[in-house]
């Protein structure tokens, strides 16, 4: 990992010891009712522009360790695409779906519905998953072991009813 960030998978606790009565699952309206507001007051300190390089670091840091502790890296690309498939289902982020693979250039267009960060926005007319970009990225990073640029070219908030993200190596 990044030797630049603090982040440790363990910081996220003993989530049976710590919620024995509410369990590991929180509602989506409580997740984005802090990516939201993180994003409002982020913006305003720092500007948008910063703020969203800093939701891609984020999510990049989080899809790395995702990738690290939840993942078997070990997997071809069909089969680790499944597990990653199954544990996003299972773990209530989104549907993913491959829509165009080239293995050799190593170049994607995955769509990802029902996701965390918009599935159900009013119509902003601009893509806001750009943690969810990061994310991607990260998970594609630990995979391959290169950098990948990821942009999303469709989601809720731009009217489409599901996000949609071209990879490439960066």
């Amino acid at each position: 990992m990044n030797e630049t960030y603090d982040f440790d998978w363990d910081d996220l606790g003993n989530l049976e010891v710590g919620r024995p009565n509410l369990g590991c699952w929180a509602s989506l309206l409580a997740y984005r009712l802090m990516q939201y507001t993180f994003r409002d007051v982020l913006s305003k300190e720092v500007g948008l522009d910063k703020t969203l390089e800093l939701f891609i670091q984020a999510g990049k840091l989080a899809g790395r360790n995702f990738c690290l502790q939840v993942l078997d890296k070990s997997l071809g690309f069909e089969p680790f695409i499944a597990d990653l498939k199954q544990k996003l289902i299972d773990l209530k982020i989104g549907v993913l779906r491959v829509e165009e693979a080239d293995l050799e250039a190593l170049t994607f267009v995955i769509t990802v519905s029902e996701d965390l960060d918009c599935s159900g926005l009013p119509i902003f007319g601009q893509t806001v998953c750009n943690y969810d970009e990061g994310f991607i990225a990260g998970i594609f990073f630990e995979y391959t072991g290169r950098d990948f640029h990821v942009k999303e070219i469709d989601c809720w908030a731009t009217g489409d009813r599901t996000c949609r993200f071209n990879i490439k190596p960066a």
